[in-house]
């Protein structure tokens, strides 16, 4: 097999190894794809918070692919499945666990691709209790998408939207649009997406957009529930702007370590908005994707624009930062 490896910030190889055999209650992945995002790029440069990270390690925490063995302890019937998985390596036995909030697991932070091996590799193993299965004619290439989308299902398991609500999405990126696949499905009276590039109005309303305003142009603040997923210094406050008296907020983007969200704490009590985050996804809301994957809900493929091999990962790299309009999601291809 081969798998990317980095050393330290700026410093990766290509390295060649024998698939390991999975030990007890692991399963080893034949990787199909793996998606490049901007936390692959604060990994690469060594900006990722202190805790969240750990040389060397190989990256990659959105993927999909087939199982290809099984330890003991794991049915064997796993074999041959299409599988995506969760990323968060959680102890199971802590009282966060134990309510099914695992992202919020007390022990030390582990996850795939940040401090365990991750999918910039031909095959993957972790523990077979993380995989989801896909049905047999699930699209793989699609699939590896799935872990944006299920950070977005997080948000709304928590901030629900209501049939008939007005709702608005603020930003255009891949977790934006996954938001607005999500949100269609629920058949809001209004589905707004707000974003910095006109470009992507007709990809919105291609997904169940009824309306696309830039940032310059916001409409009056009557929302019931707005998802943030731009994470830019400016993004919660726009979200917040949007919302009616007693609105709900679901904070999903990751500003830059330190930048002010501008959330009014005044703002907030005098107008009694509910504010939601999330960071990363507990089994739940990865279900929850899945089940909206299987049924044809989710339909993310517009939304990949480049697909390169484990070889042109610097490639990759440039892509996700040239803020190319034309550059979407990046697929790594073993």
């Amino acid at each position: 097999m081969s798998a990317i490896v980095l050393d330290g910030p700026g410093h990766h190889r290509i390295i060649g190894t024998d698939p390991a055999e999975p030990g007890p209650g692991q399963a080893r992945i034949r990787v199909f794809a793996s998606g490049i995002c901007g936390s692959d790029r604060e990994v690469y440069q060594g900006t990722r918070p202190d805790g969240y990270v750990r040389y060397p390690v190989t990256p990659g925490h959105e993927w999909s692919g087939t199982v290809e063995a099984v330890g003991a302890g794991v049915p064997a019937g796993l074999v041959g499945r299409k599988v995506v998985g969760e990323g968060f390596r959680n102890c199971q036995v802590c009282d966060r666990c134990h309510a099914g909030e695992t992202t919020l697991c007390a022990a030390p932070y582990e996850e795939t691709g940040f401090t365990q091996p991750g999918a910039f590799a031909d095959h993957l193993t972790l523990p077979a209790r993380l995989l989801h299965v896909l049905d047999d004619a699930a699209d793989l290439r699609d699939a590896a998408l799935l872990e944006p989308a299920a950070c977005i299902a997080a948000a709304l398991l928590k901030a629900p939207a209501l049939p008939g609500e007005r709702v608005a999405v603020v930003g255009t990126g891949t977790l934006g649009m996954l938001a607005v696949q999500f949100l269609a499905a629920g058949s809001p009276a209004e589905l707004l997406v707000v974003g910095s590039r006109r470009d992507r109005e007709e990809l919105s309303r291609q997904f169940g957009a009824t309306n696309f305003r830039t940032t310059d142009d916001l409409p009056e603040a009557d929302f019931d529930l707005v998802v943030e997923t731009a994470g830019s210094p400016s993004a919660a406050q726009t979200s917040a702007a949007l919302l009616r008296r007693g609105g709900r907020l679901a904070l999903t983007g990751i500003p830059a370590d330190g930048t002010a969200q501008g959330l009014d704490p005044t703002d907030l009590v005098v107008r009694q908005l509910t504010v939601h985050t999330v960071f990363g996804a507990p089994p739940a809301a990865w279900a929850h994707t899945v089940r909206a994957f299987n049924a044809g809900i989710l339909a993310p493929a517009p939304l990949i624009t480049h697909e390169l091999p484990l070889a042109e990962y610097s490639t990759a790299l440039d892509l996700l930062a040239s803020r190319d309009p034309k550059v979407g999601k990046v697929l790594l291809r073993p």
